[in-house]
């Protein structure tokens, strides 16, 4: 395990994590696939660069813990903050941030329920 950022050059991706990963990478693709077709590559690029939400982790020690819920746990993934993301999605020039950040913290929640 590690305790700081310099410490983290070994993590070890077991099977659900990298599901979990893949899962952030498929679920977007699937939902420029059904609703954004025409502008897919910059619909699927706004989608995927919310990821950049997990920055937050790097406030963690340690940074990478598989029994950990991010829900509730850091800074961006607090339930005030996921009303936020839900109020991006309802405006059009916001929409696509929002529901990146809400399919982010769904996929997270799902570490949640193990």
């Amino acid at each position: 395990m590690c305790r700081d950022i310099l410490s983290c050059k070994n993590i070890d991706l077991d099977g659900p994590a990298l599901f979990h990963i893949a899962l952030h990478l498929l679920v977007p693709a699937i939902l420029v696939a059904l609703l954004y077709r025409d502008n897919w590559k910059f619909a699927y690029l706004v989608l995927i660069a919310t990821m950049l939400v997990d920055l937050d982790h790097l406030l963690a020690v340690p940074i990478y813990d598989p029994n950990r819920c991010s829900i509730g746990f850091h800074p961006l993934h607090q339930p005030l903050m996921i009303m936020l993301y839900a109020g991006l999605s309802v405006f059009p020039k916001t929409r696509l941030i929002g529901f990146g950040l809400l399919i982010h913290m769904a996929l997270d929640a799902l570490d949640c329920l193990s």
